[in-house]
């Protein structure tokens, strides 16, 4: 057989004229054109190095391997093997113990022998910009992580499929291949995909075959193909939209679907919408068609196909606090907190964080034992620098202390003549006294009458009243000190603590609520970008304020989880690992755990808001973290895009927040 046999996945006619422009070339995989027998009678059929995965978004934290596909028997299995930590063949990344993933790390995203019976689809993408990757899906739903093939080959590796097991292109999506689908292969994949629309698509080929417009068998022989030059396509899909100019929100969105999306039965009930609402106005009449009937959900006369899709749509799950919990397959598990002698590792010997990524990485994945929350939220808060000493720690302690007395005495001083005509004062005073008394009191620390720690916290919010007199005191600001008070167990060091967090969050509490409100817009734009149907809906029930979403950003989530788990999520937060906003992320992710239940049951703003507040106590912290972990990996650059620059809780410009004393410049 001709090497470009091999290679031949078309039954189309665009492939006939991508021919003519490509004179026949066809890469080669590195293992060359012959197979490799293995000792134990395997046989090597295609091997490919450099292909890589994108754990993160950080260029450090990307791990090569080699990508083999292994024929035994009559079974074809697939592999993928990270290099080990010291290994760089190609010379494509740099690796380091302080920044580059671990072993563990490694180990998690290995695929050792994965049956190609176990694989539902292959997904090809080729961005206008970057490397050509894959995504398997396997036949339970789960995705494992783009590969990237940083030297090509995504042609080869299709082809090698093709000469050993049945693949055959999706009519729906030219770059999705199905694999391993014998009887009615073009009904029964997409209807096993669970994807809105695609049944009719199926059916309409279907009447194709049976007209005898298409051959049956020529289709379970061949598989369409296109040419790849590096950086564009030429299928009969790419041609349809050639005109338009690369759309990377539609690109993401794609993404969001394999990565994120199809973990969960329900999400994969969103995949097709996903796929064509990423450029509004690059609808085929069909597709217009599928989004109104999507929006509206209760049409009267519909086609039996169609009552399927709006069944599916309005269908309510038994329990709406049972989620499906299936994992990701290319997540990362939570970890054990950060105990005392890892900590203790992260310091020189005079006390100075050595790797503060590494440290803010470590606390992402797991928080911090609570003994050391005392020591480790000063850094996550700015209070420390990260190359602060022991002994510059200690003098600030004492500046900041002697600082903090004296902001304190201003309101101390006041006399009771004075305060009759400071209405400022009264007021917050006044708002303050009924505020501490009504928070966090079902906690040990601060239950019972004439509770000197309830004293403290009113002298705390207070004295930031007189520190930061425009903004003052607002309700909720109690709620943000609370549990810095009850870790630090110091008056001062709790003061400058929740000043440095109000650094950031304060704007949360600006009159005009211009914080509130671009974090709300930003908001709405991640849930688009990410879950367009459930942004669709939450459209069509004018929900589009979020505003139900109000007490998640403002407090940040400190009334829907226990006292100790909030403090484990606030120091996820704080690191700001992945991003500034990852409370957005985590207020997708909670939405999209609940869509199903929300457009089920046509939820408007009153009984969403209702069904949002009793969710109190009912979310699971850790599966929400590694869902908004996973959408904000998948985001990337078009989540940052999203989200307006300044918006809550940007870091200051100025890092130190002057905790720091400077030296008079000397003219």
């Amino acid at each position: 057989m001709h090497e470009a046999e091999l290679h031949d996945l078309s039954d189309d006619s665009d492939y006939a004229a991508s021919q003519q422009q490509a004179s026949g070339s066809i890469m080669r995989c590195d293992s060359g054109k012959s197979a490799v027998t293995e000792p134990n009678g395997s046989e090597v059929v295609y091997s490919k190095d450099n292909v890589t995965i994108h754990p993160t978004q950080y260029a450090s934290e990307r791990i090569s391997g080699r990508l083999l596909l292994v024929k035994q028997g009559s079974s074809l299995f697939m592999s993928w093997i990270p290099y080990k930590a010291s290994t760089d063949e190609l010379g494509y990344m740099s690796r380091s113990s302080n920044s580059g993933p671990t072993e563990k790390d490694r180990s998690l995203y290995t695929i050792k022998n994965l049956p190609l019976t176990d694989v539902r689809s292959i997904r090809r993408h080729t961005p206008a910009l970057g490397w050509q990757y894959i995504i398997v899906v396997l036949s339970s739903g789960l995705a494992f992580p783009p590969l990237y093939f940083y030297s090509g080959g995504v042609r080869e590796f299709l082809g090698t499929l093709k000469q050993h097991i049945f693949i055959m292109r999706s009519a729906d999506d030219a770059n999705v291949f199905l694999v391993n689908d014998f009887q009615d292969p073009l009904q029964r994949s997409l209807s096993s995909l669970e994807l809105p629309g695609v049944v009719s698509v199926a059916n309409r080929a279907s009447l194709r075959d049976s007209r005898g417009s298409v051959s049956s068998a020529d289709n379970s022989e061949r598989v369409n193909q296109e040419t790849y030059d590096g950086s564009a396509s030429t299928s009969e899909y790419s041609g349809r939209h050639k005109h338009k100019a690369y759309d990377p929100a539609r690109d993401l969105s794609i993404q969001v679907l394999e990565k994120f999306s199809l973990v969960t039965k329900f999400a994969r009930e969103t995949t097709s919408q996903l796929f064509r609402e990423g450029h509004n106005n690059g609808f085929s009449p069909y597709e217009k068609r599928q989004q109104n009937n999507y929006a509206s959900p209760n049409l009267v006369g519909t086609r039996p196909n169609d009552a399927q899709k709006n069944a599916d749509v309005t269908s309510v799950a038994s329990d709406p606090l049972e989620f499906d919990k299936l994992p990701l397959v290319w997540g990362k598990q939570r970890e054990s907190p950060l105990c005392l002698a890892e900590w203790a590792a992260f310091l020189d010997s005079e006390g100075r964080v050595v790797d503060s990524k590494a440290l803010r990485k470590r606390i992402f994945y797991g928080g911090a034992e609570h003994n050391l929350r005392k020591e480790v939220w000063k850094f996550l808060l700015g209070y420390h620098e990260y190359d602060s000493t022991f002994a510059e720690r200690e003098y600030l302690a004492a500046v900041k202390k002697s600082e903090y007395d004296i902001i304190k005495s201003q309101w101390q001083s006041i006399s009771a003549t004075q305060a009759k005509r400071f209405t400022k004062f009264r007021e917050r005073k006044g708002l303050i006294e009924k505020d501490v008394v009504r928070t966090d009191r079902s906690i040990s620390y601060y239950e019972g009458e004439d509770n000197p720690n309830v004293a403290v916290l009113r002298d705390i919010l207070l004295t930031y009243s007189f520190y930061n007199f425009d903004l003052g005191y607002c309700q909720g600001m109690s709620d943000f000190l609370s549990p810095i008070l009850y870790v630090m167990k110091d008056e001062s060091e709790s003061f400058w603590c929740f000043v440095a967090l109000m650094e950031r969050l304060g704007p949360n509490f600006n009159r005009d609520q211009n914080g509130m409100h671009s974090q709300l817009l930003a908001l709405s734009k991640l849930v688009e970008l990410l879950d367009s149907p459930l942004h669709n809906y939450l459209k069509q029930a004018d929900c589009l304020n979020y505003f139900f979403c109000f007490r998640w950003i403002l407090i940040q989530f400190k009334r829907e989880f226990e006292y100790l788990k909030v403090m484990h999520l606030w120091e996820v937060l704080w690191t700001h690992y992945l991003s500034e906003h990852f409370h957005l992320y985590m207020c997708v992710a909670i939405l999209k755990r609940y869509r199903k239940k929300i457009m089920g049951e046509q939820m408007d703003f009153d009984t969403l808001l209702k069904f949002i507040n009793e969710l109190s106590g009912h979310i699971d912290l850790d599966g929400t973290i590694r869902d908004a972990e996973a959408l904000c990996a998948c985001a990337g650059e078009n989540g940052t895009a999203c989200i307006p620059p300044g918006t809550p809780p940007s870091l200051p410009v100025e890092t130190d927040m002057g905790l720091y004393p400077q030296d008079d410049d000397v003219l």
